[in-house]
């Protein structure tokens, strides 16, 4: 279940939409909306997990596991080699025109989530290889999504405050590439994880 919790967190916390806005949030002071904006985030989120957490369950037919394990752990570590290789631009605080900030609330938060890609990157392969691998199902399916979600808000959430208190540290490149390559790192190890223990166990 550990590599669950390390997925979920590699991807999360990881730059992305919802957490550059955060961040340019927290820069420019918008404490208040940006926070109700995490929020809807994580609402996003939660939605999402169970949704698809729970049709998981039936539309995916055991048999397929093997084949959804080994595309997983591929995809896994094609987005860990992205986001090591990716570079991040921080917007200005005088570039911007104020627009986006205010615009920033429970309602932005949720639908820009329920419409940004990366929140399948982190859903489908939980739902689809990892709940089902761990025999999670039923009522731990809505205990887990609560979980993943808290995190969804957390991500956010932790962008903001780095925006509002850490403001000059954020603005140097060389810490977000610090973040990258860890981020990169614990995604590969569970990469390596699903394919030694859901493939190659199997076929020994």
């Amino acid at each position: 279940m550990l590599e669950i919790l390390v997925y979920a967190f590699g991807i999360m916390y990881t730059p992305g939409p919802s957490n550059l806005l955060s961040l340019n949030g927290g820069i420019n002071g918008h404490i208040r909306p940006t926070l109700q904006f995490c929020l809807g985030v994580a609402c996003a989120m939660l939605l999402l997990f169970l949704l698809l957490g729970y049709t998981g369950a039936w539309l995916v037919s055991p048999r397929y596991q093997l084949l959804i394990s080994c595309i997983g752990s591929l995809y896994i570590a094609y987005l860990a080699f992205k986001i090591a290789c990716i570079s991040i631009n921080v917007i200005e605080p005088a570039e911007q025109s104020g627009e986006v900030d205010n615009k920033l609330n429970f309602k932005s938060g949720l639908f820009l989530q329920l419409l940004n890609p990366k929140s399948f990157v982190v859903i489908f392969p939980i739902v689809t290889v990892q709940f089902p691998a761990v025999q999670i199902s039923g009522s731990s399916i809505m205990v887990w999504s609560l979980l993943l979600s808290s995190f969804a808000f957390g991500a956010p959430t932790s962008y903001l405050l780095m925006g509002a208190y850490l403001g000059k540290l954020v603005h140097q490149p060389q810490y977000f590439r610090l973040l990258n390559l860890s981020m990169s790192l614990l995604l590969f190890y569970v990469a390596g994880d699903i394919a030694y223990s859901h493939i190659y166990l199997k076929w020994v």
